[in-house]
């Protein structure tokens, strides 16, 4: 009862899962990844040992077809479960059993020199769903990759999506690095657990997302003279703090303000929060 995509992203760097289901907090159940190792989604009648085991098979060299005929292989309920997986190569490969609930079924490509995709869905208003997803993900090349992922959820939702109607989606993002402070693979973990248009709330959660714990970028940085200073100074009092620092720390602009005592950077963006001209 579940749609999905699992891609490698085109520069090869990022591996992520999309998901939406008629299903509650289907982000706990079917996306898992790694970054340098792939991506999986488990579904239909789920076997959630999928996640692991095929992780595990990726991490010792199997490709993703190797890797998904043996979870299958293995399991005496293949017929009744789906999956998608993409290797460390960018390699895909997706399952539907003959027991999953129609509509079912699911394709496999691949993007750019190092990209790769497999997408997959049970109990679609049809195919179109599917094809639909394909359509967006190819068409969004040019975007990063959790907004290609997003984009691929999103038509799918709009051409018909899961034929009993909607409740959760997620979405998971990995690659080396991306986690907050640098600690961590993970660059977006988002889920809307239970939500009469869960897409569209997955769309407004990564755009926050993007806000407050991804780096800014050079190009998105402004440097802090003196004057400009004062008045960060100035405008964190008005807002009932005793420091721009303060300000920083409240409102969780971390991410993109230089972390020095005397900023030397701000986001061009958070400049324009904290001057109230631009709505977080």
């Amino acid at each position: 009862m579940t749609f999905s995509i699992v891609a490698r992203s085109d520069d090869g760097d990022s591996w992520g899962v999309a998901v939406a289901s008629k299903f509650l907090a289907v982000g706990s159940a079917v996306p898992a990844a790694a970054a340098g190792v792939g991506a999986i989604a488990t579904q239909a009648d789920a076997n959630l040992a999928y996640k692991y085991l095929g992780l595990a098979h990726l991490d010792d060299g199997a490709t993703a077809q190797v890797a998904l005929d043996r979870l299958v292989e293995e399991d005496d309920g293949r017929e009744h479960r789906q999956a998608g997986i993409v290797d460390s190569d960018g390699n895909a490969a997706t399952w539907t059993g003959s027991e999953c609930f129609a509509w079912a079924g699911g394709v496999t490509g691949r993007s750019g020199e190092r990209g790769g995709y497999a997408i997959q869905g049970n109990i679609l208003t049809g195919p179109e769903v599917v094809e639909a997803m394909e359509k967006a993900w190819q068409d969004s090349e040019s975007q990063p990759v959790e907004r290609r992922l997003l984009a691929a959820l999103t038509a799918g939702d709009a051409a018909g999506g899961d034929s009993r109607g909607r409740q959760s989606a997620a979405l998971l993002v990995v690659r080396d690095g991306a986690g907050y402070g640098g600690h961590d693979d993970v660059a977006v973990d988002l889920r809307v657990d239970d939500h009469a248009d869960p897409v569209t709330e997955l769309a407004r959660l990564v755009d926050l997302n993007e806000l407050y714990l991804t780096a800014s970028t050079p190009e998105e940085q402004v440097p802090v003279d003196d004057a400009l200073m004062m008045e960060l100074e100035a405008l964190a009092k008005a807002e009932g703090k005793d420091s721009f620092h303060m300000w920083v720390g409240s409102e969780n602009y971390e991410m993109r303000v230089d972390s020095g005592a005397r900023p030397e950077w701000i986001d061009r963006r958070i400049l324009g929060i904290i001057r109230g001209e631009e709505q977080a």
